[in-house]
């Protein structure tokens, strides 16, 4: 099993449509370069806008 890490020591990135910083998830664990929005509401903000 995984050694458990911290919520602090995760790695975090900026969301450019609110500007909020956000952590890494598991989810993400493979896509993670790829990322580029906090939620998938700013994802369709970020459409939108375009």
């Amino acid at each position: 099993m995984g050694r458990m890490r911290r919520k602090a020591d995760l790695p975090e990135k900026m969301c450019p449509v609110c500007q909020r910083p956000f952590t890494w998830r598991k989810k993400w664990e493979k896509v993670w370069n790829e990322v580029k929005y906090c939620s998938d509401r700013c994802r369709r903000e970020a459409k939108r806008a375009t």
